[in-house]
């Protein structure tokens, strides 16, 4: 059980083992370790059932009061399953990102409209369209239950058990919350915290009417596309606004909304946000964030790289907006692990987190009597790091390619005929591969599987001689362009033919599908289960860790990212880069700017209406920075003032933020948003949507 200690005397306690154990003998640092680490290292995305109120009081002279804090809770809301949002006015209006809306207002699209290079404005309220599926979810409530788990886990015996009694103890909470007062009817999430050091349960009021209210032209939303994403400056309108309808009518949301106030904030002024962060990994041990950098997101990043390459060939010969997302998806995964590893090379960084990889260890009692968790988790991963590229790779993942997927159903196929299967399910799986099959026509299959021959031989271990035989001399290429032309997988008589035979005719067939199936099926499930029987005692041993460092600080920190609400503080502030200083906020002139110094030429298009500015929409502020700590899933998230006004819409960060997945780093990581100005300004003078700013009280 987690010592119950108070924040101030955690901290007070903390910081001073920092200054002992920096006397204490270390073993030699394989980093730079002269540099200073922080309780602040693991990062301010704090809950709000354990917020440090008097840090707050502390460093900004700010105590929220019970009403803001409610406020701040309740405005807020988790945008579908992947984004964060806000109301912003008494009845129900949505503020969310362009980015986090794009994908969902197609379904609203009517015949002969082009809505992603027109935007979409609803004059009147009859006219904001309902999005089939779309919904938002609002905290209402939310309760520790750490002794409730804790009463179901203090008896297990193994790591395993201790899993499963937790998961037991989770869903009994569920049922039991369903029948509390005051919890019936809320949609349930039971939230697990350090590890294992603490439990939450949360209780959200689901709101299933959404319906478009204002979305701007992709030129707008997207601008800057991939060549500016993860940078500052920045000049992006990336926003939409929706609202919330209940039995027909607009949600009555005058209790719990921020008002917009258009000045926004001041350089070095207190800000705040609250959203959802996706996940982070900050109590990663130096063993794990090793095996992530010289493999995990390496492996990936190469994965994501070479299908972007082929992606775009497609897209410039036959664009799409499905495509053009999916190229764009890849392409943020791809700057963000490269900033991600660019952290893991950075000695700095990397020092600090072995420093106080260190101090926690020198505070350990389980250390103490001679149990080292930490090094025990680096025995855990050594052996996977002879799986890391299987696990990753030969994954039958659509955008590995055709020829790998049907791989799998032949293996799977021969399998089913060996063993005790229906005949329905023989023609389940027979289906699968004949409706996969065209695929290997394809103009770019030949690409894909070239791709994925490389990363193969790029990345193979001393001992992976199956790739050796798949190739068989040949390059990657040369093996991609004759496995295509020599399977009858192709050709849909031979097809059904092949598919009619006797397992140890298929087995010993010498079509190259099915070769490749017998050699690389067994090498992804060897893998896999590799993986999947060390999960226990890794996770087990993760949360061990988690509840040391959790034993030296306690709330004074808060835990891992988990797509759950967060309030993050900080401030608005410039910071150097590139030789110069980035200046705090940026206007629509520097917008012009760009669409000018670039030629007009798409990302940096704008629209016929966008293109006749008048004066007062240029000095209007676009973007800003501040110093909140936020990750992917915060897209969306309001960023609020000392008031509970909001004054700027989060929806990136910048490209020194990026190592913020495993340890947050003020000094240059900036959270980049809209600033409620700019977002003012575009409704005032370009949209002409005076009914939204009277509405959100703007003048």
């Amino acid at each position: 059980m987690a010592k119950k200690i108070s924040t101030r005397l955690t901290l007070t306690v903390g910081l001073l083992g920092i200054a002992l154990a920096s006397l204490l003998a270390q073993p030699a640092a394989p980093y730079n370790t002269d540099v200073e680490i922080s309780r602040f290292d693991y990062g301010k995305m704090w809950t709000f059932e354990h917020a440090p109120m008097q840090y707050f009081q502390e460093t900004y002279g700010f105590q929220p009061s019970q009403e803001w804090w409610e406020k701040a809770r309740m405005a807020s809301l988790k945008f579908a399953s992947w984004c964060s949002a806000s109301f912003i006015s008494p009845d129900g209006l949505i503020l969310t990102n362009h980015h986090c809306s794009r994908g969902e207002v197609f379904k609203v699209q009517k015949e002969g409209e082009d809505l992603e290079n027109n935007g979409f404005y609803a004059p009147t309220r009859a006219e904001e369209r309902q999005v089939p599926g779309l919904f938002v979810k609002q905290l209402v409530k939310y309760e520790d239950i750490t002794s409730f788990v804790e009463g179901y886990t203090s008896q297990a015996k193994t790591d395993e058990e201790r899993l499963a009694k937790s998961r037991e103890a989770m869903q009994a909470a569920v049922a039991a919350y369903g029948q509390k007062e005051g919890w019936a009817g809320l949609e349930l999430e039971p939230v697990v915290y350090y590890s294992g050091g603490k439990y939450s349960m949360y209780g959200y009021k689901r709101y299933d009417d959404i319906r478009l209210v204002l979305i701007p032209e992709i030129q707008l939303g997207y601008f800057g596309g991939d060549p500016d994403n993860f940078t500052y400056p920045r000049y992006n309108l990336d926003m939409t606004i929706w609202r919330a309808y209940e039995n027909g009518q607009p949600v009555n949301s005058a209790d719990f909304y921020f008002p917009l106030n258009p000045e926004g904030a001041a350089e070095n002024e207190a800000v705040f946000t609250i959203g959802n962060p996706g996940s982070t990994e900050r109590y990663r041990t130096i063993a794990q964030l090793e095996y992530d950098r010289d493999f995990r997101y390496e492996i990936q990043k190469t994965w994501m790289d070479n299908r972007i390459k082929i992606m775009q060939e497609q897209y410039d010969k036959a664009p799409t907006p499905e495509l053009l997302d999916q190229i764009f998806g890849l392409a943020n995964g791809s700057k963000a692990f490269g900033g991600i590893l660019k952290g893991m090379h950075d000695p700095d960084l990397m020092g600090k987190k072995w420093k106080m990889e260190q101090y926690i260890k020198s505070q350990s009692q389980a250390v103490k009597s001679g149990t080292d968790y930490w090094q025990q988790i680096a025995d855990q991963y050594a052996p996977l790091k002879g799986y890391s590229s299987e696990i990753t790779l030969l994954s039958p993942n659509p955008m590995s390619g055709t020829a790998l997927q049907l791989a799998f159903g032949t293996y799977a196929l021969i399998q089913a005929l060996d063993g005790d299967v229906s005949e329905a399910d023989l023609a389940e799986i027979k289906k699968e591969i004949t409706d996969l099959a065209p695929g290997l026509n394809s103009p770019y299959e030949v690409e894909y599987l070239t791709a994925l021959l490389e990363e193969l031989q790029e990345f193979a271990q001393a001992d992976d001689s199956y790739i050796t035989q798949l190739l068989d001399g040949r390059t990657p290429a040369q093996a991609a362009k004759e496995i295509l032309a020599d399977t009858k997988f192709s050709n849909e008589k031979k097809l059904e033919k092949l598919l009619e035979g006797k397992p140890k005719k298929l087995k010993e067939s010498k079509d190259p599908i099915i070769q490749m199936g017998q050699l690389l099926v067994p090498e992804f499930q060897e893998a896999s289960m590799a993986f999947r029987a060390s999960t226990p005692s890794r996770r087990a041993l993760e949360g061990k860790i988690a509840q040391e460092v959790f034993d030296v600080y306690g709330l004074a920190i808060p835990p891992d990212a988990t797509f759950t609400q967060r309030i993050a503080d900080g401030i608005v502030k410039t910071y150097e880069y590139n030789g110069t200083e980035a200046p705090y906020k940026t206007t629509y002139f520097g917008l012009y700017d760009r669409y000018y110094s670039n030629n007009g030429e798409f990302p940096w298009s704008l629209p016929e209406k966008w293109l006749s500015p008048p004066t007062e929409l240029l000095k209007a502020p676009l973007d800003y920075v501040a110093t909140c700590d936020i990750i992917g899933g915060n897209s969306g998230s309001p960023m609020i003032n000392t008031k509970g006004e909001l004054v700027g819409l989060v929806f990136d960060g910048n490209i020194e933020s990026l190592p913020g997945n495993f340890i947050y780093d003020a000094t240059v990581n900036r959270s980049v948003a809209v600033h409620a100005g700019g977002i003012a300004a575009a409704l005032k003078y370009i949209y002409k949507a005076d009914r939204l700013l009277k509405e959100m009280g703007v003048e």
